[in-house]
């Protein structure tokens, strides 16, 4: 029997699920599923994005947004990219290589990205899947 694992949920705290629910649906472009008073389930490739609004779950936690991106691979980064814009929450630092992280940007590791923070606070990252640097 071999011992294998896999990553099948990413959970992002949110501020007012119904809120983050509408954004998530608007920038990813497609809808999502409620499977919680606090919880909103995206299946992004196999592996389910899941917002989580432990106020509306019930629960007595406060969380803060990740520390860390989380990235996502885009067949269609343009796309993504346009509704982002629209939505906002585009990051206005420069990063690696002097380049504007808000702006589609091939990176000094050839990653064609965007970097941007979702309205609480998460900070996530869209790659042209034709371009996902997995250190090869």
């Amino acid at each position: 029997m071999k011992d294998t694992q896999r990553l099948f949920r990413v959970i992002l705290p949110v501020d007012g699920i119904e809120a983050a629910a509408r954004f998530y649906t608007q920038l990813l472009g497609r809808e999502g599923r409620r499977v919680s008073p606090g919880r909103h389930y995206f299946d992004c490739g196999g592996v389910i994005l899941a917002l989580y609004d432990p106020i509306a779950d019930g629960d007595r936690l406060s969380l803060r947004p990740n520390a860390e991106y989380a990235y996502f691979a885009a067949s269609e980064l343009e796309a993504v990219y346009r509704r982002a814009l629209a939505l906002g929450g585009l990051v206005g630092e420069t990063g690696d290589g002097g380049l504007p992280m808000g702006r589609i940007e091939t990176r000094p590791w050839g990653e064609r990205s965007f970097y941007m923070k979702d309205p609480s606070g998460n900070p996530i990252c869209f790659v042209d899947e034709d371009t996902v640097f997995i250190g090869d």
